[in-house]
């Protein structure tokens, strides 16, 4: 396994789950897990740190990064401007394949919503806003919210399984994906834009529910 590998390895473990936020992450029983040198578990913790994913304390080590509602609510703020950016990119850009390929994206969540399958339908959300990223060929914006969409995986099952939320959301998707297939770009960045500040309501409600719970 190289150095890229354990960092992927790591960075899935992480964004998973499988790796707690808080949790202390030993160079030694990580390399011997992964079958790799403890010189390259530090480069992997190294490009996981500037992902914001772990914290690297001195003479403490590293642990996975503790993201709170609060933070989570920021990131969204922050993708909002850079994806909405994006999704006006994409719609100047988009081919008519990719076009395609979005509606059908939003065709199979929709299949999803219908069948009640709101985890794997959240799957496709994520999958579909890094298509929009691609689309848009704007390396920057797809570069910073490929990082920032990282801090937030845990998140996103929540905010999806509130009540009400999951058609809303389908519905904003599609807005999106009819104006990136319409070559407007206006209607693309509002639609965007509408749907993460969407997304950022929906946590925190959800956040002040738990606060409230416990």
């Amino acid at each position: 396994m190289s150095d890229t590998d354990a960092y992927d390895a790591l960075h899935r473990d992480i964004v998973s789950g499988e790796l707690s936020p808080g949790e202390r992450l030993v160079e030694e029983e990580l390399a011997e897990r992964l079958g790799v040198s403890r010189g390259a578990v530090r480069s992997a913790l190294q490009r996981l740190d500037h992902d914001g994913l772990v914290v690297r304390e001195r003479n403490r080590g590293a642990r996975v990064r503790r993201v709170t509602p609060r933070e989570a609510i920021e990131v969204l703020e922050a993708r909002a401007a850079l994806e909405s950016l994006a999704a006006g990119y994409a719609a100047l850009r988009r081919t008519d394949a990719e076009a395609a390929e979005l509606r059908a994206l939003t065709a199979e969540m929709a299949r999803l919503h219908a069948a009640g399958e709101l985890l794997s339908m959240s799957e496709r959300n994520a999958v579909l806003h890094r298509r929009i990223l691609e689309i848009s060929r704007h390396d920057v914006a797809r570069d910073i919210c490929s990082r920032l969409h990282s801090q937030l995986v845990r998140f996103q099952f929540r905010t999806i399984l509130a009540p009400g939320r999951s058609p809303r959301s389908l519905t904003e998707h599609q807005a999106i994906v009819e104006a990136i297939a319409a070559g407007d770009r206006k209607a693309a960045e509002r639609a965007m834009r509408k749907h993460l500040d969407n997304v950022a309501r929906a946590l925190d409600a959800v956040a002040a529910g738990e606060r409230v719970a416990s």
